[in-house]
């Protein structure tokens, strides 16, 4: 039985215009001690799944169908009681924005003492503070300052006591939203290596949801692509970032800088990601895919097997020889499939 398994989830937002599809039929399954990013533009539903696991969807927010089962039992069934005692204790959260996540009238240390006894009952005052300064020394902060309020911190300071705090209890899931957004290259590589670390000693599990596929390359094991609330692609990490068979993961990934090809120049993908109100039939990206024909349009992918990946495309098949060798090409990506559509009539291979 795997730790978490996340059977066609399904998450919506109610807005003026309808319901929004942020997560539609996303699965997965997250071993124990193992890694899995998820990577994908803004938008795309990578902190909408986070937060439906964890508990804490806003008012707009609900599931709308599926499962999560985290060590196999269904969490969407468990009352807000029940889902409060798995917090911290079980199932903590780096979120994206510290400065939205600390009580600025609280200091450091009494917020993170007041979550190790309200987990952990019976924990003594004595036995928190002690907590409080290892996790201190963990992520490079000194101890002698865990007096102070929030607003003393700095940004990269109030990120880190974010990572002690979802840390104390050493919890078997670590949800981390951007977890390392706030912090320079130095002490990010810092950070990785202590939260790595930590994960070896209790044998945890960790999501990653970033935008910066450099940290899912040196933290994760496997990765999973998202594209407008559905999943693109998922697989080990040397698969998705070495030989990838989704065009949009391709796509992603030529729009990061690769440092063994320092002259080459980075690549965006026109357009935009749908309105996911009434979201298109078919596949997702089709409008921005440079191989999109009318199918794309008309039925929704399936999952094909290739090389250790799940890629949700078509034409898996043929991005070797079809869209593979064009990829470094700035023009391969400059349209949208609309507008090589107006220009030729055609969309793709039709």
């Amino acid at each position: 039985m795997s730790l978490l398994e996340v059977e066609d989830l399904e998450v919506y937002y109610e807005t003026e215009d309808g319901p929004a599809q942020a997560v539609d039929g996303v699965s997965f399954e997250l071993e124990e001690g193992e890694n899995l990013g998820i990577v994908g533009e803004s938008g795309c539903g990578k902190t909408t799944l986070a937060k439906s696991i964890i508990g804490i969807l806003p008012d707009a927010g609900y599931v709308n169908g599926g499962e999560i089962r985290f060590k196999g039992d269904d969490l969407t069934d468990m009352t807000g009681a029940q889902r409060r005692r798995l917090k911290w204790e079980e199932i903590s959260m780096v979120a994206q924005s510290a400065m939205n996540s600390l009580d600025p009238v609280y200091t450091i240390r009494e917020q993170i003492v007041e979550a190790i006894e309200t987990h952990r009952p019976g924990t003594g005052r004595t036995e928190s503070t002690e907590i409080v300064t290892e996790m201190f020394e963990l992520v490079g902060l000194d101890p002698d300052r865990a007096d102070d309020y929030p607003h003393q911190f700095s940004g990269g300071m109030r990120q880190r006591a974010m990572i002690a705090m979802a840390l104390a209890l050493e919890p078997s899931l670590i949800l981390a939203d951007e977890p390392t957004t706030a912090l320079d290259v130095i002490m990010q590589d810092q950070i990785l290596k202590r939260m790595g670390k930590i994960q070896d000693e209790v044998n945890s599990s960790m999501l990653v949801i970033t935008h910066d596929v450099s940290v899912v390359a040196e933290t994760c094991d496997r990765v999973l692509v998202m594209y407008a609330g559905k999943v693109a692609e998922e697989g080990p990490v040397e698969e998705i970032f070495g030989q990838p068979y989704h065009p949009y993961t391709i796509g992603l990934k030529r729009a990061f800088p690769n440092i063994r090809k320092p002259t080459q120049d980075l690549l965006s993908i026109a357009g935009y990601p749908p309105e996911l109100v009434d979201p298109p039939t078919g596949c997702r990206f089709a409008e921005r895919c440079p191989m999109a024909t009318d199918r794309c349009r008309e039925e929704e992918p399936e999952a094909h097997q290739m090389n250790g990946l799940r890629s949700y495309c078509h034409y898996a098949e043929d991005i070797d020889t079809e869209l593979r060798p064009y990829a470094d090409n700035p023009e391969t990506w400059s349209q949208t499939a609309a507008a090589r559509k107006a220009e030729t009539g055609n969309v793709g291979g039709d």
